[in-house]
């Protein structure tokens, strides 16, 4: 089934039928690396060939393989192209800029990230709220949507932070007034915290790509392909983040880190998880509408069968293998929680409690009484709420319960069908 938003503002069909200029001309530019280390290097005031000589092999290959798909595969919309063309960007001269500033300071490589707290469930199992309950407590650093995609330099050796809040809240928003609807599965905002998945694009090895757009490509490449550089870039953006302020236990959240534990644990061997989980029937339709409604604001073609049958192969594949990972003690379980989503729903406080009990962490008064007002405040779902199902994704329940029975029998998640 193909799928078009048609509940889109007149400016977006404006500028889509080539009525503004200068979109049009933006969206016009191809995708290579040409241009896009052109563009970087006029606004930098260096040679083209200065910005690619200080791109490293990874990074040139990732590129090599993005860059033809969102010209030959994605199908954009002009809108789409110069939404990404800024999105392109912004990744690639904040990439320099983070190079930079380690080049100008090598001591931000020996900052320490100490027993940082990942939130690893699946999308759609309470992750954002629980991440958001999580930053109420004073002790713990949560990056905001500002600072993962402008976190050069660091923010408290820095006096232009209110300048890069702006640019990324305008980023961060756009597609939210493109693609109605999507305000009400996941808002986004510069003051926001945000999933750590975009601290890894600067890599430009990253689900974020995928999730924006039909490359299928690149899709299959990021899926075979080291992870390590992305991780590290991760960690890179945390030290960038961190120097300079008294060091806090970092918090953070990605369900796609569930695809590569055995690499994130490599690069944060003390790192702490927290596993959510959900009724995969519930799951998989859920993320299919999230990643359907943010294409839509770059293309008119949506394939929501495609989009369906992919989530329903790639997290059976992957809650498969972390079943297999917690039943075989490769995760050490001292540093481990599960917690489902039905139980969080029902008392939150109950599970958070049980998380930081699990870790040896003493979960303060004042933290509590902080998480306490925030759930009063906040909801799962956002305006309008989020209405969706199978069939949409061209998928059926009793083929998605059994694709997930084992997951859903070793964590209490399921019923058999719906």
């Amino acid at each position: 089934m193909s799928a078009t938003n048609g509940a889109r503002p007149e400016w977006v069909a404006a500028v889509n039928r080539g009525d503004i200029w200068p979109m049009t001309e933006v969206a016009q530019t191809p995708f290579t690396l040409d241009r896009l280390a052109g563009e970087a290097a006029t606004r930098l005031g260096v040679q083209p060939r200065d910005v690619l000589a200080r791109l490293d092999d990874d990074t040139l290959e990732a590129l090599g393989v993005l860059l033809p798909a969102l010209e030959d595969e994605a199908r954009l919309t002009i809108l789409g192209r110069w939404i990404t063309h800024r999105f392109l960007n912004r990744l690639l001269e904040q990439r320099l800029a983070l190079d930079a500033y380690v080049a100008s300071d090598p001591g931000v490589l020996d900052e320490q990230i100490v027993e940082p707290w990942f939130v690893i469930g699946a999308p759609r199992t309470g992750t954002t709220i629980l991440y958001g309950l999580l930053s109420q407590d004073e002790r713990h650093r949560v990056p905001e949507g500002w600072e993962y995609l402008r976190p050069a330099p660091p923010p408290a050796l820095s006096h232009d932070v209110d300048t890069r809040l702006a640019l990324a809240d305008v980023e961060l928003r756009t597609p939210q007034v493109v693609s109605s609807g999507l305000v009400s599965i996941h808002e986004y905002s510069g003051r926001m915290p945000k999933e750590c998945l975009s601290a890894m694009s600067f890599a430009f090895r990253s689900e974020e790509f995928v999730a924006r757009y039909d490359i299928p490509t690149y899709e299959q490449w990021l899926h075979r392909v080291d992870m390590r550089p992305a991780y590290e870039m991760h960690r890179r953006v945390l030290q960038v983040l961190q120097r300079g302020a008294p060091p806090r236990r970092w918090v953070l959240k990605c369900p796609v880190h569930l695809q590569y534990l055995p690499t994130l644990l490599d690069v944060y061997p003390d790192a702490r998880l927290s596993a959510t989980h959900r009724d995969p029937l519930s799951i998989i339709p859920s993320v299919s509408s999230l990643i359907a409604t943010m294409r839509s604001a770059h293309s008119d073609h949506v394939d929501t069968d495609a989009i369906g049958r992919y989530h329903l192969e790639l997290y059976s594949r992957t809650l498969d293998r972390f079943t297999d990972q917690v039943d075989s003690g490769q995760l050490d379980p001292a540093r481990l929680t599960h917690s489902r989503h039905v139980d969080f729903i029902d008392d939150a406080m109950a599970v958070t409690r049980g998380l930081y009990e699990h870790f040896g962490w003493e979960l303060t008064p004042q933290a509590e009484a902080a998480m306490t007002t925030y759930l009063r405040e906040h909801s799962e779902g956002g305006p309008g709420g989020h209405r969706y199902d199978l069939a949409s994704f061209g998928l059926d329940a009793t083929e998605v319960a059994q694709r997930f029975a084992r997951y859903a029998e070793r964590f209490g998640v399921a019923p058999a069908t719906r």
